[in-house]
């Protein structure tokens, strides 16, 4: 059952009484998307935080400047997939989340999250740790592209996300940290072993 590999990336933060875990599995629907389908639009309010069970998800928006798909996060397996801003106060979001492959989320409508709040307060602490390791990302990320050359980029993504970069294109890499993906492959050549 897909609610397992949640409760077990929760149970690695928090202990769950026996009646916690019955409870906590009563909140949680799971959905399939196929490739190309959207988790998320543009203008839509996120009704749902999503938790990745297999699969991948891209979020994104489109620069009106050039047309251009901006990448601004990638969601693979154990990975929450959610505009935590639209979601939290239900307002419209201003990117999209979208299927990369057959992907598989577990969701909990924003009513419902409120509620096993109320019930499993506990689980306020998993979430506030969630959340801190997103900020921390996020900080990160800044830095480095405010920082960091393109080249430098690249090898940090390569380093901090691995299993990203074996399941994700070459071209939504190249749009995450903003080249292009001509520029990734001349620095794959360039470290290529001879």
């Amino acid at each position: 059952m897909a609610e397992n590999a949640l409760l077990k990336n929760i149970l690695k933060h928090v202990n769950l009484t026996q009646d916690e875990i019955s409870t906590f599995e009563r909140f949680w629907t799971e959905k399939t998307l196929e490739k190309g389908d959207y988790l998320l639009r543009n203008g839509d309010t996120c009704r749902y935080e999503s938790y990745v069970v297999s699969g991948a998800l891209k979020a994104f928006y489109i620069n009106a400047d050039n047309g251009n798909e901006e990448i601004l996060f990638f969601a693979i397996k154990d990975w929450w997939a959610t505009d935590l801003y639209s979601f939290s106060r239900q307002k419209p979001s201003i990117y999209n989340i979208q299927a990369i492959e057959r992907t598989t989320v577990l969701q909990i409508s924003h009513y419902s999250f409120q509620q096993l709040l109320v019930e499993i307060p506990r689980l306020e602490r998993y979430f506030r740790l969630i959340l801190e390791s997103y900020l921390g990302v996020l900080q990160k990320r800044i830095i480095y592209n405010n920082v960091f050359d393109a080249e430098s980029r690249y090898i940090a993504f390569l380093e901090n996300y691995p299993n990203i970069a074996s399941k994700v294109p070459q071209y939504l890499i190249a749009s995450y940290l903003g080249v292009s993906a001509e520029f990734i492959s001349r620095i794959k050549k360039k470290y290529k072993p001879s």
